[in-house]
């Protein structure tokens, strides 16, 4: 950490800054936040002491906006003011304070916006899905055709269904899909899975869980933050080259896209994403059937990827997804690779029916 002086070079520092500072609002943190701020500076601090080697070639200086912590009143009575300064990013006392408001609204903008979300998805009347039954999914899907290892092409809009199995026992025929793009259309095609018992011989299929996520065991989550985020951080196994936070971040997008959820799982599920490092919101997002609502997103430099959800700005319900590929992966500066509307969600007692002939 460096030190900052009054410009004539008198007084207390500690006792100037604090001088500066607006008066502590009569409020304070509950302890799942306190422990998520305490997280980000430590890290920040970790940041600050990390000595990057010069680039090979000469790059623009870059400025890096400082961090932002909410303190209560009497931490920051105690601890006085703390700045966190990387080595050569001194900048001009308007710019730093501008940089900080907006970190801070960044990141009160993420809290609340999922506050929302989550109160509106308690307020959602959900009848509870029964073991003999399928959850039932149609949606607009857009993906990438183009090669493996060549440029992303963007194939035409088109619908795809699913039907999944609610049976919590474990079982070898998962769900059905049709879809229809390029290459074989998969009409009505049973999913088989088979798993390895603990003895190492074939399994009997796979239980639910969260790789196969029926109504009961999403309605068995725990409803607490704190107990949410440690069971998804210990279950979630991360990609080739992705962060754990990302892998949650992926993870519980895969739980609350293609399932009918219990109300107080959703939300909890939704005030968990609100303590994952990096996540943000967009004004501004656009599913696959054209429809604008406001977007999560998370980037993760690792696989040079971003996902988005999209909800509803009214109600704020999930409307669909976005992926894309960063700047980081050579595209210009981000390319969408896939993109879903979900159009209607319903359950069915059967694997060959829609909610609309039930």
């Amino acid at each position: 950490m460096t030190a900052s002086h009054r410009p004539d070079g008198s007084g207390d520092d500690a006792a100037h800054l604090r001088g500066l500072l607006p008066d502590a609002p009569e409020w304070d943190l509950t302890p799942a936040r306190r422990r998520h701020h305490r997280d980000v500076l430590l890290r920040e601090i970790d940041r600050a002491r990390t000595v990057v080697p010069a680039p090979a070639t000469p790059a623009p200086r870059r400025r890096w906006p400082r961090p932002v912590l909410l303190l209560p009143a009497t931490a920051m009575a105690l601890a006085g003011a703390l700045i966190v300064t990387l080595p050569g990013t001194e900048q001009e006392p308007g710019a730093r304070a501008e940089a900080t408001d907006a970190r801070h609204t960044a990141a009160d903008g993420v809290v609340l916006t999922l506050d929302r979300i989550a109160a509106a998805s308690m307020a959602v009347d959900v009848e509870p899905v029964r073991d003999d039954q399928f959850v039932y999914v149609r949606s607009l899907v857009r993906s990438n055709e183009g090669a493996f290892d060549g440029p992303v092409k963007l194939g035409a809009p088109h619908r795809r269904e699913i039907w999944v199995s609610q049976d919590s026992a474990p079982v070898t025929r998962v769900g059905v899909i049709r879809e229809y793009g390029k290459g074989v259309p998969m009409s009505g095609q049973r999913i088989p899975v088979e798993t390895a018992a603990p003895d190492g011989s074939a399994g009997q299929g796979v239980p639910a869980g969260i790789d196969r996520p029926t109504y009961r065991w999403l309605a068995g989550l725990p409803t607490d933050t704190d107990a949410l985020r440690e069971l998804l951080y210990a279950r979630t196994r991360p990609l080739d080259d992705e962060s754990k936070d990302q892998a949650v971040f992926r993870k519980i997008g895969d739980l609350l896209n293609e399932t009918v959820m219990p109300p107080a799982s959703a939300a909890a599920l939704y005030r968990t994403v609100a303590t994952i490092p990096g996540v943000r919101v967009t004004p501004d997002a656009t599913d696959a059937a054209g429809r604008h609502g406001i977007g999560i997103t998370r980037e993760e430099t690792g696989t040079a990827t971003r996902d988005e959800w999209i909800f509803d700005r009214n109600s704020f319900t999930l409307l669909g997804s976005r992926s894309y590929l960063t700047r980081t992966a050579g595209t210009e500066p981000s390319t969408l690779y896939n993109s879903t509307a979900i159009l209607e969600t319903g359950v069915v007692d059967r694997d060959d029916r829609v909610p609309a002939n039930e």
